[in-house]
């Protein structure tokens, strides 16, 4: 409306532009309309008639004004779009199974009916021939069972095309499996040592297997669970898995629980560690057995008791005294088959310095305190030498200082020997000091004294 110069009006279907036809003697065609306004604006009008086929249900319709602005520039305007909401008769028929996977018994199945008519006609459902109820086009099951399997069929009326054969069928099958049966049933109890034999089976809609697990453990595909020794490892629950392998999920279970009944045997035991004598030690004595083990620690302390998975564990704590430290800690477990023991250590943990002669001493306490006592004499015999030395020291010293006082009575004679003149040729006495003043003072000081 009202531009200038005079637009253009561009019809598009589905992003195509469509060809100016004006003749009406075609399906598709336009009667365009320019009305030249006194301001010498121009109002443009395009009507599109077609008749519409089947292919035209989903197309979309626009159409495009063109204009010139100055310097020759084209801009553009374009439409919402439209659809047509187009009804013709139905030709044929589908008939769907919505399911991804195959049917197995529990699940829930949905069969689609429609045809390639608008709008869709009414329909009706059978099974094996006889009607079921459906809702629109489609039929819902839910839980299927086995016997929910057959034949089933649709089938729709159009009015505008009664000629038609709008009809459908589906051929459902359903998988299924049964409840694992094992024999015997549980729960079973073996002795220690004996065989053990439990078989598992299953029917199914086709071929099928069977597996025994322990945990993530397979140990058979035969249906047959096979131990020939029972060991209390071998104690606890198997599951028998069976499974139809072209149908996902089809699985059917059962189980049975094992206990093997015998002697209670104590595993390896964990000797305890203390940093020194007399303070507090945790043991934890584990054993298997059936009936349940009692435990007897010789010597006692403050005792709990669990049960750990297969195994049963006692827990002692006691002080680490001197008698514990030699002679250890002393686990017995007992049932009505048997009884088993076990000797702990209970020894003192070094950081540094030589561990195997501290561990010798801290497992011997008697050792230690003889180390002990020999470190003691070898003390008491250096400090006596120490002392001797000391006191020949200090004699050393006395007589030093009596000679140099001239109060030693063997000086006075041994210098007057010397000032009679009555030397022995053969025999040469020479003394010597450090101090040279001192020596010549004691030579001119015995003569002296004589005189």
């Amino acid at each position: 409306m009202n531009g200038h110069p005079q637009p253009r009006i561009i019809w598009f279907k589905d992003d195509q532009p469509l060809a100016e036809v004006k003749d009406k003697k075609e399906k598709t065609y336009m009667v365009p309309s320019v009305v030249k306004e006194a301001s010498d604006l121009f109002t443009l009008t395009s009507t599109l008639y077609m008749q519409p086929t089947k292919e035209d249900k989903d197309a979309v319709f626009q159409c495009t004004v063109e204009f010139t602005m100055p310097e020759q520039k084209i801009q553009k305007k374009t439409s919402d779009p439209i659809t047509i909401n187009l009804n013709y008769p139905s030709e044929t028929a589908t008939f769907t199974l919505m399911n991804a996977t195959p049917v197995k018994e529990g699940d829930m199945v949905t069969m689609k009916c429609e045809t390639d008519g608008n709008p869709q006609p009414e329909f009706d459902f059978t099974k094996d021939g006889n009607e079921i109820a459906g809702q629109g086009g489609l039929l819902t099951l839910k839980a299927v069972k086995r016997t929910d399997a057959g034949i089933y069929g649709c089938r729709a009326t159009d009015f505008d095309n009664l000629d038609a054969d709008l009809s459908g069928e589906i051929t459902m099958v359903v998988s299924y499996i049964d409840p694992v049966s094992v024999v015997p049933a549980g729960p079973l109890f073996v002795k220690l040592g004996e065989m053990v034999e439990v078989q598992c089976k299953t029917k199914s809609s086709g071929s099928h297997t069977i597996q025994w697990k322990k945990g993530s453990e397979v140990l058979s595909q035969t249906g047959m669970l096979s131990i020939q020794k029972a060991s209390y490892e071998n104690a606890g629950q198997y599951m028998c898995v069976g499974a139809v392998a072209t149908v996902p999920g089809l699985t059917a279970m059962g189980s049975v629980n094992i206990t093997v009944k015998g002697a209670p045997i104590i595993e390896t035991p964990v000797n305890g560690l203390v940093a020194k004598q007399g303070e507090m030690v945790t043991l934890k004595c584990s054993a298997h057995g059936y009936p349940a083990p009692q435990f007897t620690w010789k010597p006692s302390g403050k005792e709990s008791v669990s049960v750990e998975g297969p195994r049963v564990v006692s827990t002692l704590t006691l002080e680490a005294s001197v008698e514990v430290m030699k002679d250890g800690v002393t686990c017995e477990v007992s049932n009505e088959h048997g009884k088993d023991s076990k000797l702990f250590s209970v020894s003192i943990k070094e950081a540094r310095g030589n561990d195997a002669d501290r561990v010798l001493l801290s497992r011997n306490p008697e050792l230690k305190s003889a180390a002990g006592q020999q470190q003691g004499g070898s003390s008491a015999v250096v400090i006596a030498v120490v002392v001797c030395v000391l006191l020949l020291l200090a004699a050393v010293a006395l007589i030093y200082f009596l000679n140099k006082s001239g109060k030693l009575p063997c000086g006075k004679k041994t210098a007057k020997e010397v000032s009679a003149g009555e030397v022995n040729n053969d025999i040469v006495v020479e003394m010597k000091t450090e101090k040279s003043n001192e020596q010549a003072g004691l030579l001119n000081k015995g003569p002296a004294t004589e005189q």
